[in-house]
């Protein structure tokens, strides 16, 4: 439990001091790094560790379809976003339409983001039980992955128009389901280990639905050269950085 809540609170508070220090004024541009971090940290990271499992590819690839419909579903019938409407659109909202609109589709990162952080949890748990010291250096693995995840996630909390303090609140909130996750491999792993693929899986098709389906149309909407490169060269760091991060901690 002490290991699931520091590799929690303190790899959320780390991506908050980044984010907010250094990102806060440059959200918008921003927007791309976090792209990066949440496509390869989905792609590269936890969806190869699924299917590197014993678990059926077809059933981990209908897991991943049903997550992407799922999360389609609760966007269509407003249960986590409203549709999207944007300054400028002719639309003619009142003042802060936007803004309310578009922080409903930050809580689908904080979905996403806690079924991760229960997924961190049960392997902690299964360290642990094997070996404290194993225990110890997986819960260090997880918080540097887990550090260039929360500042994307802090990116497009800030970008769907959450205050610095909701968002690190809600992102803390996150967190905790590692110790229930923690407590449920430490009862029940024997159970319990068999169905970390599939939510995995189905945590990362939340990540990838987020940035395909509403940071890159965002991305799009400034298509000119003196956009596009830079956007370009954000998403190749977000990539660099969950590659130089987790790479030496896969195994």
């Amino acid at each position: 439990m002490l290991a699931t809540t520091i590799a929690g609170v303190f790899s959320i508070t780390a991506a908050a001091i980044f984010s907010f220090a250094l990102l806060s004024k440059m959200v918008e541009r921003m927007v791309s790094l976090s792209v990066g971090i949440m496509l390869s940290t989905s792609l590269l990271h936890a969806l190869p560790e699924a299917f590197e499992s014993d678990a059926s590819a077809r059933s981990l690839f209908a897991t991943l379809l049903a997550g992407l419909l799922a999360f389609f579903m609760l966007e269509k019938f407003a249960v986590l976003r409203h549709s999207h409407h944007h300054e400028g659109d002719g639309h003619h909202h009142a003042h802060g339409h936007d803004k309310h609109e578009a922080g409903k589709s930050g809580w689908m990162i904080l979905v996403g983001d806690g079924l991760h952080n229960f997924t961190d949890g049960i392997l902690i748990a299964a360290a642990f039980l094997a070996d404290p010291k194993l225990g110890l250096v997986t819960g260090l693995a997880i918080v540097a992955h887990e550090i260039p995840q929360e500042i994307g996630d802090f990116i497009v909390l800030l970008n769907a128009g959450f205050s610095r303090t909701r968002a690190y609140v809600f992102n803390l909130l996150c967190s905790l389901m590692a110790v229930l996750g923690g407590l449920l491999g430490y009862f029940t792993l024997d159970r319990a280990s068999n169905l970390i693929p599939y939510v995995l899986v189905f945590a990362s098709s939340g990540f990838i639905y987020i940035a395909v389906s509403d940071l890159m149309p965002q991305m799009q909407r400034r298509a000119t050269v003196r956009e596009t490169i830079p956007q370009l060269l954000l998403i190749a760091l977000g990539v660099g950085i969950v590659v130089f991060l987790t790479g030496a901690h896969h195994d």
